[in-house]
């Protein structure tokens, strides 16, 4: 028997979100049902009501999220009513050709639930990431959700479901970064402080944080950043080579994903350095480098898929180093709000007032 339940809907390119009425299956085969507790407002959901991402409107927006399975479909084992778990937008197949060579952070047949979730006509709904969870319950494939510590409140737990992995991970996982590693972050909204917190908890001697906003780059202390540097009157280059020695930092993070940036990102680098992307560029950049740099400085230039993570893998190790004190995720909540709120939420993000806008239901 479907499920009425009340969702933040996309409904065409570019048009205010909408609280709408949907239809939410009971779980098929592998699949299982989560009444949501919070869900971050990510930018991801911002491209996707934008059109930036693709054009299967509508859209049922929401993926950070945090929540208690309520169902279980046939053939799940390892799921339970009432087990608190975090929504993963990956979840690894374990048959595809990165899956059996050992890298299913790569799978390239993530699962998702089968089943639709549609409007009460009938209307498909394309679920963001494939989880739609701007919504009271969202139905997902049991690889999705992730079983974690219950202690953890779920607007914080939550956020481990996209950003705050991806930025973590794409200082640990992808750029490795290692105990005594100068580390220079670029951007310093909720991907880049997560960045910097991973370098931090890694054992990074120095972590610069880079933005145009003092405002940011006062927040990015709390997270571990030793250093702060505003580009908007500085030459970030210049500078993150002034506090390593005239070096270069060993690994730098672009969490923008900008042409500008990138190339600002690839200079600040030591020779041998690592450049990691995890910032989502808009699909008609491009960046032009000297081939002779690119030969000369060496090193590697990576891009930071979802902070090439395992969910099942890293989200119970992120929440405990939460409720150990170690990792300050209520640090990146920077106020709650109700499923009607996220369109002010997003003009709230544009602003750079937030670091995150979480929806409580």
């Amino acid at each position: 028997m479907p499920h009425e339940v009340h969702a933040v809907v996309a409904a065409k390119q570019g048009a205010p979100v909408e609280l709408q009425t949907i239809l939410v299956p009971d779980p098929g085969p592998g699949e299982v049902l989560v009444a949501v507790q919070a869900c971050g407002v990510c930018h991801t959901d911002l491209h996707y009501r934008d059109g930036a991402i693709g054009d299967d409107f509508p859209y049922l927006l929401g993926h950070e999220a945090a929540g208690v399975v309520e169902e279980v479909g046939p053939g799940v084992s390892d799921l339970a009513p009432g087990d608190y778990v975090v929504l993963a937008w990956r979840a690894p197949c374990g048959n595809c050709r990165s899956c059996r060579r050992g890298r299913p952070w790569y799978c390239f047949d993530s699962r998702n639930a089968a089943r639709p979730m549609t409007m009460l006509d009938g209307t498909e709904l394309t679920a963001a990431l494939g989880i739609g969870a701007f919504a009271e319950k969202t139905l997902v494939a049991a690889g999705q959700a992730v079983k974690v510590d219950p202690n953890a409140r779920p607007e914080a737990a939550g956020l481990i479901g996209c950003g705050v992995m991806a930025g973590y991970g794409a200082a640990v996982h992808t750029g490795g970064v290692g105990s005594g590693d100068t580390v220079a972050v670029i951007g310093c909204g909720g991907v880049g402080n997560a960045a910097i917190a991973g370098a931090s908890i890694a054992g990074a001697r120095r972590v610069i944080a880079v933005d145009i906003d003092d405002r940011k780059l006062d927040g990015a202390t709390r997270f571990g950043a030793t250093d702060t540097v505003n580009s908007r009157g500085t030459d970030p280059v210049e500078a993150v080579r002034a506090l390593t020695g005239g070096h270069g930092a060993d690994v730098v993070i672009d969490a923008v994903g900008r042409p500008e940036t990138y190339r600002q990102a690839f200079s600040m680098r030591d020779l041998a350095g690592t450049l990691v992307q995890v910032g989502v560029p808009d699909p008609d950049m491009r960046i032009d480098l000297p081939l002779i740099d690119l030969f000369s400085r060496g090193g590697a230039l990576k891009s930071s898929w979802y902070g090439d993570c395992l969910p099942s893998r890293d989200f119970p190790v992120l929440i405990d180093r939460y409720l150990s004190g170690r990792l300050d995720l209520d640090g990146f909540v920077t106020e709650t709000i109700a499923l009607d709120e996220v369109e002010s939420a997003f003009d709230a993000m544009r602003d750079g007032r937030v670091l995150r806008s979480v929806v409580v239901l």
